[in-house]
C-alpha cells in the first residue's frame, strides 16, 4: 500500500507498528479491488478503474482488518474489498448528483465520461461488492452490508430533502450523517469483529465505528469551509454551492445575516465570502470540538468492547487519525 502524503501520522503509525501483517493484507485488498474493477468492457471497465486509480485513504478496509486482528485472513480481505467497492460506488453516484467536476483533485467519472456512464460505473461497483460476498456464501456479511446500503440511501434522500434549507436543526443534520456516513464505518467494524463469542462487545464495536464516522463527517464539513482547495481536492464552499447544509453553517446561522443567506443564489465568489463569514463566527472551532468529543466517546466504547490490547491500541490510533487528518 502506498503512503499517501495526506495520511495522518497516527495512521502511518498503525501501518508501521503492524508492519508484519497489515500492509500486506491491505495490499491484498488493493489487488482484489483491481480484479473486481477490471474486465467489464472497454468503457465500463475504464470508468471503474478510473475510480480506483483516484485512490483514497482506505479507512473502511483498514477498520475491517484491524477489527479482525492479525488472525484475520481471506474472509476479512474479501469483506474489506466489498465495503470499499460500496464506498467507491457512492462517491461516483454522489458526483453525478452534485455535478462535481473534481474529487481528490482529479476529474470525476461524471466529468470525463458523462452522467449516464458514471451511473453505470457506480452500479457496477455496487454489484461487484455483493457478488464478491455471494461467491463465498458470506450471508452475515451480505446482510450487514445490505443494511448499511439502505442507510446510505436514506441518508442521501434526507440530504436532498434538506437542500438549501438553512433552518434544519443540528439533530437533523447528525441523523443524516449517521445514515449517510457513519453507517458504513459501523459496518466496517462489524464485518471485522470476531464472532467466536457472539454478542460480546458487538454493540460497543458498532458504536465505536459510528462515532468515528460521525467525527469524520463533521471534520470533512469543516474542511469544506476552511479549505484550501489544494488540500481538499475541491473548491472551497462546494457544499454551500450544492445547497448542502452542514453543521458549520447551522452553528453560524445564529448570525442573522448568515441565516438569511439564499444558498440557491450563491456563485463561487459568494461561497468563498460566506465561508469567511462562517469562520469568523467561531463555528468551525465549535464543530471541531464536537468531533473531538465524538472521538473520545468512540474510544470509551472501544475500551468496553473486550478486544485484545494491541487491537485496541491500533484502533485508537485510527481514531486519532480521523482528528489529525483535519488538524
Amino acid at each position: 500500500m502506498s503512503r499517501d502524503s495526506a495520511v495522518p501520522p497516527p495512521v502511518t503509525a498503525v501501518l508501521d507498528e503492524s508492519s508484519r501483517w497489515l500492509p500486506a493484507r491491505l495490499g491484498e485488498v488493493e489487488a482484489l479491488l483491481r480484479r473486481c474493477s477490471s474486465g467489464h468492457g472497454e468503457l465500463l471497465g475504464a470508468d471503474a478503474e478510473m475510480t480506483l486509480e483516484a485512490g483514497g485513504k482506505r479507512l473502511r478496509p483498514m477498520l475491517v482488518l484491524l477489527c479482525a486482528g492479525e488472525a484475520g485472513g481471506e474472509a476479512e480481505v474479501r469483506s474489506a474489498a466489498a465495503i470499499e467497492l460500496v464506498h467507491m460506488a457512492t462517491l461516483v453516484h454522489d458526483d453525478v448528483l452534485d455535478r462535481a467536476r473534481l474529487r481528490r483533485g482529479k476529474p470525476t467519472v461524471a466529468a470525463t465520461s458523462g452522467s449516464a456512464r458514471a451511473v453505470a460505473a457506480g452500479d457496477l461497483l455496487f454489484s461487484r461488492a455483493f457478488a464478491l460476498l455471494a461467491e463465498a456464501e458470506a450471508t452475515r456479511e451480505i446482510a450487514l452490508l445490505a443494511s448499511a446500503c439502505v442507510s446510505l440511501a436514506r441518508g442521501e434522500l434526507a440530504q436532498r430533502s434538506d437542500a438549501y434549507d438553512t433552518s434544519i436543526s443540528a439533530q437533523r443534520y447528525l441523523e443524516r450523517c449517521r445514515l449517510k456516513t457513519a453507517s458504513l464505518f459501523e459496518c466496517a467494524c462489524l464485518l471485522g469483529y470476531d464472532q467466536r463469542d457472539p454478542g460480546a462487545g458487538e454493540e460497543e464495536m458498532a458504536q465505536f465505528g459510528s462515532r468515528i464516522g460521525l467525527a469524520f463527517q463533521l471534520l470533512d464539513d469543516v474542511l469544506d469551509i476552511s479549505g484550501p482547495p489544494e488540500r481538499t481536492g475541491k473548491a472551497r464552499g462546494t457544499d454551500l454551492l450544492d445547497g448542502t447544509v452542514t453543521l458549520p453553517l447551522i452553528e453560524a446561522a445564529a448570525d442573522a445575516e448568515i441565516r438569511a443567506t439564499d444558498l440557491r443564489s450563491l456563485r463561487a465568489a459568494d461561497a468563498e465570502a460566506l465561508c469567511e463569514r462562517i469562520a469568523a463566527t467561531g463555528a468551525l472551532d465549535t464543530v471541531r470540538n464536537r468531533a473531538l468529543e465524538m472521538v473520545a466517546d468512540a474510544k470509551g466504547h472501544l475500551d468496553r468492547a473486550g478486544i485484545e490490547p494491541e487491537q485496541r491500541r491500533l484502533l485508537n490510533l485510527v481514531a486519532d487519525g480521523v482528528v489529525q487528518r483535519y488538524g
